[in-house]
């Protein structure tokens, strides 16, 4: 449950951290990003290494015995994402670790400084953090955690013109002491490092012109119309669109399964599901207007449920077909106002004498309730329309 925690916790801050990033109102950005992008991996890096039963809490050895470094009020002391990187087990590669590093490097330049608009000189490296997060919350802990299922993880560019592209190293607005850590950090890079996506993702209208690593370093790069590089451009367009998730409501997912051939599923079964197993279905879907309706990403973990249960699905446990009360309620609906349970019974018991021993009208499930099957439900209404008088004689009384 706790592992499953740190990991909400984690998916969580990385989403907020590209929302608020996203805020056209917020001019505090990158501090902001960098703050919630490093606590989003720490806990990743915390559920990764307490699933392989690595001790990520600070201690130190009197003689034989582990003695754990505690808060004021008791609490364990854990590793913070630096500490994370550095251990032998870190499972991220070193462009990616190289990315976290330069994040947490720029963080303490910043820690407690007023620091003049530093978006457009980082912009590439925070892309890099968002995708990296994306890419390895998957391939740990499976695709279903992916947030990329919840919002795309291309970061809203501060507003850039053809004027504003000077490069990294002139640009006044950058602090002295940002501008240096940025040099000296990919000073010690190799062309090839400095130059990963996972580093550093840039979009590119033109190859890389700049002739020091890290100068080109923001996400957008222009080039001017009529030039040999706009005409090569030109000729290809890569058009980025935002669109609104697909959203099925719960018997369409129902549905969905059944067509997969789990006929047994249903909508029982989904809801105890979230709530008994994952305990939570927020990554999953939204509601609206007291609605709740899911996400493509649902899919692909009902079916694994579904798979994972078939082989031990009793066929009298399953539901297929409708309890009395759901039956009274379809005549209703239909307009037969005045038709009850009394009136049900008495059609079933006494008209039609049916016997739930043995009848082919539906059958006693495990938890000892009788399911009335679609064939019993034509005969209510043939029923229903051939007494229509008298029911409609009722309802007017």
């Amino acid at each position: 449950m706790k592992k499953h925690e740190l990991l909400i916790k984690s998916r969580e801050a990385m989403l907020a951290a590209v929302q608020i990033y996203n805020n056209p109102q917020i001019t505090f950005k990158s501090e902001i990003f960098i703050s919630m992008a490093i606590i989003s991996w720490t806990y990743l890096m915390h559920t990764y290494y307490a699933n392989k039963g690595i001790d990520y809490r600070y201690y130190s050895m009197r003689g034989k015995r582990k003695c754990y470094d505690k808060t004021k009020y008791g609490a364990y002391k854990h590793w913070e994402l630096e500490r994370c990187l550095c251990n032998d087990n870190n499972p991220l590669d070193k462009n990616t670790t190289d990315n976290l590093k330069f994040l947490i490097g720029i963080r303490h330049e910043i820690e407690h400084q007023m620091t003049n608009k530093i978006d457009k000189a980082i912009s590439a490296k925070l892309q890099a953090c968002s995708i990296n997060y994306n890419y390895y919350i998957k391939k740990l802990f499976g695709s279903e955690y992916g947030v990329d299922n919840q919002l795309g993880l291309a970061i809203q560019f501060s507003p850039i013109t053809p004027e504003q592209k000077g490069v990294m190293l002139n640009n006044e607005q950058v602090k002295d002491n940002v501008q240096s850590f940025i040099c000296e950090f990919e000073d010690n890079l190799t062309e090839e490092e400095a130059g990963s996506p996972k580093y550093a993702y840039r979009l590119l209208f033109t190859p890389l012109s700049a002739k020091r690593k890290g100068q080109a370093d923001q996400v957008i790069e222009f080039v001017k119309a009529g030039t040999e590089e706009g005409e090569k451009i030109n000729k290809t367009y890569t058009l980025i669109k935002e669109t609104e998730k697909k959203k099925y409501r719960g018997k369409e997912i129902v549905s969905i399964m059944k067509e997969k051939g789990y006929d047994w599923f249903n909508i029982n079964m989904m809801t105890d599901f979230w709530k008994y197993d994952l305990k939570s279905r927020d990554m999953y879907g939204v509601a609206l207007e007291k609605q709740w309706y899911w996400y493509e990403n649902w899919i692909p973990v009902v079916e694994e449920f579904c798979k994972k249960k078939a082989p031990h699905i009793d066929p009298k446990s399953i539901k297929k077909g409708y309890y009395p009360q759901e039956i009274v309620a379809k005549m209703v609906q239909l307009g037969y106002d005045q038709f009850s349970m009394r009136d049900f019974m008495i059609f079933w018991r006494d008209i039609l004498k049916i016997k739930k021993e043995n009848t082919i009208y539906g059958y006693k499930m495990n938890n000892n309730r009788f399911v009335w099957n679609e064939k019993f439900l034509e005969k209510v209404k043939e029923y229903c329309s051939n007494n229509k008088e008298k029911f409609e004689a009722l309802y007017e009384d």
